[in-house]
């Protein structure tokens, strides 16, 4: 069984999220830790949260992939910047201490002119000041699509951050198609071969989640823009072969397309369907 699931908004709580998890037929879901575009972190409502862990064990909920804001940069050139979303990442893993067996996803950042090497080089840094925080949590850096100056849109990228720290079991990969795609990486048409090149530079048992997202754009545009499942470049077939793909089993597929929660229902219909 495909376990698939869709952002949902945390402001009338987590286990308002479960239940509207429950009520679109997922068993898994992504959610920001706080404001997708940053800010101060709310206060925890405890019943909130054990109504919510209960609820997921009680209903076998696969890993939930909590989504760090993407104001956060670890690679900034700007040393306050750099300062706020290491405090802020250390905060959102204490907190995610709360739901324990889950993922911490998130961009590993834009390294604005100072070159690859140089971003590499401090989002290693950085992971290796709040890792320790990550008991319960595994934290995911997120493949990206080469928009600007971003750092992850190429494997070996994500291999050096990867060997640049020292708590390797508390570090993971999201595999974006989306991004992937308009990174340079051929899903539509070799997707088998794009998986074997991940597992020779990384290892695709590092892939521990998948956001799965068609693309308004061309193949390696390094664009970033989401679109519906079969509504874009990717088309329904390339999903049909991702879905089915064995590397990529029992790990949770959240789906971050434009769309409503009827919406998300439909395509998560749709993607089940297809297995």
């Amino acid at each position: 069984m495909l376990h698939i699931g869709c952002h949902l908004s945390t402001t009338k709580g987590y286990y308002n999220m479960v239940k509207t998890a429950l009520s679109i037929d997922a068993d898994t879901f992504a959610f920001f830790t706080r404001n997708p575009r940053g800010g101060n972190v709310k206060e925890t409502d405890l019943k909130d949260m054990e109504d919510a862990r209960e609820s997921l064990k009680k209903n076998g909920f696969y890993p939930l992939v909590a989504h760090a804001p993407y104001t956060y940069n670890l690679c900034s050139e700007k040393e306050d910047i750099r300062d706020f979303s290491l405090r802020a990442m250390k905060e959102d893993l204490e907190k995610l201490e709360m739901l324990p067996g889950n993922y911490y996803n998130f961009h590993p950042g834009s390294h604005r002119g100072q070159g690859i090497a140089r971003g590499i080089d401090l989002i290693s840094a950085g992971l290796e000041s709040i890792l320790p925080y990550a008991k319960g949590t595994v934290v995911l850096l997120e493949t990206m699509a080469g928009k600007g100056t971003e750092v992850g849109s190429d494997f070996r990228e994500l291999r050096s951050i990867i060997d640049n720290t020292s708590y390797k079991d508390r570090i993971g990969v999201c595999f974006d198609t989306c991004h992937v795609y308009d990174g340079g990486y051929d899903i539509k048409d070799h997707l088998k071969e794009v998986l074997d090149e991940f597992d020779k530079i990384i290892g695709v048992e590092m892939i521990r989640a998948v956001h799965i997202n068609d693309t308004k754009n061309p193949f390696s545009s390094h664009k970033d823009r989401h679109e519906r499942i079969g509504f874009g470049t990717l088309g329904a077939d390339t999903f049909k072969n991702i879905v089915r793909a064995p590397v990529l089993k029992d790990i949770p597929f959240i789906l971050e397309t434009p769309n409503d929660l009827e919406g998300y229902k439909k395509e998560i219909g749709l993607l089940r369907g297809f297995c």
